[in-house]
């Protein structure tokens, strides 16, 4: 008897070998598991992380008296608490706009992993695209002085600046929007996919394993790969035409690739494409199988691979909602028009 379980187990531990093998080969990388090795390859060293500059990025990122109308914070479109978005098919901004091309907001959630930031890949890092949304109309709508003056008015924001940056810090907007990267890069969810490739066989069940042979085996990997499972900019419809092409007027960039969404937390973050126009994780799979790879997936590898998918849900931070210091008189009035 012992010498059969001592078999079974050293078989499944040649099986889940022989697999983080393959993930390897098909591009696939975990989170690290070192703290060390986490920091070193999410900070950016022009911008050094601290933990007075993610206390203060945090409260930047939430704090909606940096939009125009001061309802509207980074946090209302990549809502930390759901799953780093917001659950709509075209993100809603300023005077409730939707977005114009009819897009929806991405995960906040392992956006440093990304080469590139935005459906068109139009910002190479997240210091510069938090420039992006708190300027643009349909989205905070804020002005670089309105920006300015309100966190140049509260003493207690001038005081956590100084002691994040220095007592000569100026604060300027593009330094407000590199704090807020400096929070955004901590926000990494490992997950039991991470554990498995990083050495533990039994971090994943057996249909997660072998959703992940079939997630591998059917091409997937292709794009969704690397750490971030996705980030990089690809052809979008490669074998057929998305069935909801219509639905905005987004077309990727000048040369029609668009920034592969990870697919990390994956069942956190529906509606699914660009345009958040399908609603379930099983039908977006078939979609991508028929569009991408060419390929129509069965009912079976479907399942398989939405099994595997669902281990993704990774470990998030623990962020707690900040207080916020008192605006007064000095602060820029909101203007919701």
């Amino acid at each position: 008897m012992k010498i059969f379980v001592l078999s079974t187990l050293v078989a499944s531990a040649l099986i889940a070998g022989s697999l983080q093998s393959e993930a390897q080969k098909a591009g696939l990388k975990p989170i690290p598991a070192s703290k060390t090795a986490l920091t070193k390859l999410t900070s950016n060293p022009k911008n050094p992380t601290t933990t007075a500059k993610v206390e203060l990025g945090k409260m930047l990122y939430m704090d909606p008296r940096l939009s125009k109308s001061g309802l509207i914070s980074c946090n209302t479109c990549h809502n930390v608490g759901l799953g780093g978005s917001d659950g709509m098919s075209a993100a809603i901004g300023h005077k409730w706009t939707a977005n114009p091309h009819g897009l929806s907001s991405p995960t906040v959630y392992n956006a440093v992993f990304y080469s590139q930031q935005f459906w068109d890949g139009r910002s190479p890092h997240l210091e510069d695209q938090a420039q992006g949304p708190i300027q643009a109309g349909p989205e905070m709508a804020a002005p670089k002085e309105h920006v300015t003056g309100v966190v140049n008015s509260i003493p207690q924001y001038v005081a956590m600046f100084q002691k994040a940056y220095g007592k000569d810090v100026k604060i300027t907007f593009e330094k407000v929007a590199d704090t807020i990267a400096v929070f955004e890069r901590t926000l990494v969810t490992p997950s039991r996919y991470d554990d498995f490739l990083n050495g533990n066989a039994k971090a994943l069940t057996t249909p997660e394993k072998k959703g992940l042979k079939t997630f591998i085996s059917k091409g997937c990997a292709t794009c969704h790969n690397d750490i971030a499972l996705g980030g990089t900019m690809q052809a979008f419809g490669v074998t057929g035409k998305y069935k909801h092409m219509n639905v905005g007027d987004f077309k990727g960039d000048k040369n029609g690739m668009v920034r592969v969404p990870t697919l990390r937390n994956i069942t956190q973050t529906s509606p699914y494409f660009h345009n958040g126009q399908i609603a379930t994780l099983g039908e977006a799979i078939k979609e991508m199988g028929r569009i991408q790879l060419g390929v129509s997936l069965t009912d079976e590898e479907t399942a398989s691979i939405e099994t595997f998918l669902k281990a993704l849900d990774g470990r998030k931070p623990n962020i707690t909602y900040p207080m916020f210091p008192a605006s007064n008189a000095t602060t820029p009035k909101v203007d919701v028009n």
